[in-house]
């Protein structure tokens, strides 16, 4: 059966008990109706004041009807998932919690794990397999990354791209692996993604926070003569530290834990690929909101924080603040 799943998730056991995972995000950010996704979930009841990227969820899980089951991650992503969680139950669709430790207690994570292999039928033997077998696809997907800063031959969208779609790899693995396979050989045969500008003359921009409602964000910022060669979240569902073992994958994955490891991989990251800004992206009545606080605090390098609610296209107050903001680092870089 699709199991929709409302965050990264390990998906090894999804593969390994024979079913299909689905982002319930990236559907709903690619659908042609998002908007009405939305409205859908506020006909509903969902408050005007409400995440909107929850009512996109929401909305998707009721289109989908062959969803057997959704898994919500209930700690670690959002603070409104169990009131999805509830909302869905109560509109007849099986909901299974799954919870990251806020403290990376290994321990913790395994009874997790466990619960969910129990509750699927997944035995460890397959769950081994498939993880090792997603590993293959992971580290094409990370050569993808690293080209995107090391040679310019990437855009930032399809660093986006490529990486978001590795939290259920669309729903098949081999499938996914030859549609990489694929740009790797278009990459080989690419000079450089932005046209006449050398990629080495545009202004290197990290993208940090969840993954943009608009991802035209992305293409506005190379019109400007920027690029964005990190995105942080994306980049996390690829699991990028390489551990073996599925409990130590999981507890390195930063998003879900303190941001206190994520300030670390940033600040890494900004170190290894030269960024020159930063582009905080923040969703509307999210809590995550709050952590700008500590990204201003403790990130050495120009940040500008971008919130977006409901729309899923950039507004004109939104493209003019990225434009001032690209302009002053281009005084900079110059000087």
């Amino acid at each position: 059966m699709r199991i929709g799943i409302t965050t990264t998730v390990p998906i090894e056991i999804i593969y390994a008990s024979g079913n299909e995972p689905v982002d319930l995000n990236n559907v709903f950010v690619a659908h042609l109706e998002n908007r009405q996704l939305i409205e859908e979930a506020e006909i509903a009841g969902f408050p005007r004041n409400f995440c909107a990227w929850v009512k996109g969820i929401y909305g998707v899980a009721r289109r989908l009807e062959d969803l057997g089951m959704i898994i919500a991650v209930t700690q670690g992503d959002c603070s409104n998932t169990q009131a999805l969680m509830e909302t869905l139950q109560a509109d007849g669709i099986e909901v299974v919690p799954f919870a990251y430790p806020y403290d990376r207690d290994p321990y913790l994570l395994r009874r997790e794990m466990d619960k969910l292999m129990r509750r699927l039928s997944a035995s460890a033997g397959d769950v081994e397999a498939v993880t090792a077998r997603i590993d293959q696809v992971r580290k094409k997907v990370w050569e993808i990354d690293k080209r995107s800063y090391t040679e310019g031959t990437v855009t930032g969208m399809e660093n986006h791209l490529y990486q978001v779609c590795c939290s259920d790899f669309e729903g098949d693995i081999d499938a996914y692996e030859r549609k990489v396979d694929m740009f790797l050989e278009e990459l080989n045969r690419r000079k450089v993604s932005y046209g006449e500008a050398h990629f080495k003359e545009m202004i290197p921009l990290g993208y940090v926070g969840v993954p943009p409602i608009a991802p035209e964000i992305y293409g506005f910022l190379e019109g400007l003569g920027a690029r964005v060669v990190f995105n942080e979240v994306q980049r996390q569902f690829t699991l990028p530290e390489g551990h073996k073992d599925l409990v130590e994958k999981y507890l390195s994955f930063t998003y879900p834990y303190s941001i206190e490891e994520r300030l670390r991989d940033i600040k890494e990251q900004i170190r290894e690929r030269n960024i020159q800004g930063i582009i905080h992206y923040v969703q509307s009545f999210c809590f995550r909101q709050v952590e700008d606080i500590l990204m201003q605090r403790h990130l050495h390098v120009p940040i500008l924080t971008v919130e977006m609610d409901r729309s899923t296209r950039l507004d004109a107050r939104t493209k003019m603040r990225l434009e001032n903001f690209v302009n002053i680092l281009q005084e900079r870089w110059k000087g």
